[in-house]
């Protein structure tokens, strides 16, 4: 069974948060627990905590090999000065080194075709530098991933999404790496795409 959380909920927040937020906030509720109610009921309340501390473990697990602020600014800069053939040719040492067998894609939208076994992915990477991508480059990405029938399609950009483009890449799972998630893959470390269905 898959347990997701709501994107907005406590612990979801605390998820993404530095690790330490989550052990501070249970640290101050056991405190308080342990400081104000009555004596038999202290250990109950101060283990009221406990979810805290266990989301602070899963936040410290996650965020062990994340690069520094300082690294994914330095690669921000190094890719920004690339053109495309080197980093396309980075991103596939990138997606080979992590078990992927790689094939360059044909036409736009579709720069890689990755494969596992049982799993396609498409990569859409070739806007790389732009400040904002917006819909139309999703769109025809979900087009591209519908007519293969692959299960999961990817866009990589150091800008942002637009407004639009945000929700259309959540309602159709289409997984995005920014500046972080690039730096990861880039040092041997590919975040974790998320499975669909």
């Amino acid at each position: 069974m898959n347990i997701r959380l709501p994107k907005n909920s406590l612990f979801a927040v605390l998820l993404r948060s530095p690790w330490w937020i989550s052990a501070a906030v249970g640290a101050v509720l056991a405190l308080l627990a342990m400081a104000l109610l009555p004596e038999k009921y202290r250990v109950v309340g101060a283990l009221g905590a406990t979810p805290f501390f266990v989301i602070a473990a899963m936040a410290a697990r996650r965020q062990w090999h994340l690069p520094s602020a300082s690294k994914v600014e330095a690669l921000t800069q190094q890719v920004n000065a690339l053109a495309w053939p080197a980093f396309a040719q980075r991103l596939q040492q990138s997606f080979e080194r992590d078990g992927w067998t790689v094939q360059r894609g044909e036409r736009d939208p579709v720069d890689f075709k990755l494969q596992r076994p049982g799993r396609q992915l498409l990569v859409h990477a070739r806007r790389w530098k732009s400040a904002r991508i917006g819909l139309e480059p999703l769109r025809a990405l979900q087009a591209a991933r519908e007519d293969a029938g692959a299960r999961d399609a990817l866009c990589i950009c150091l800008g942002e999404l637009s407004d639009t483009a945000r929700p259309f890449a959540n309602r159709n799972r289409i997984a995005v790496w920014h500046a972080t998630e690039l730096a990861q893959a880039l040092h041997g470390r590919p975040p974790v795409l998320p499975e669909t269905t």
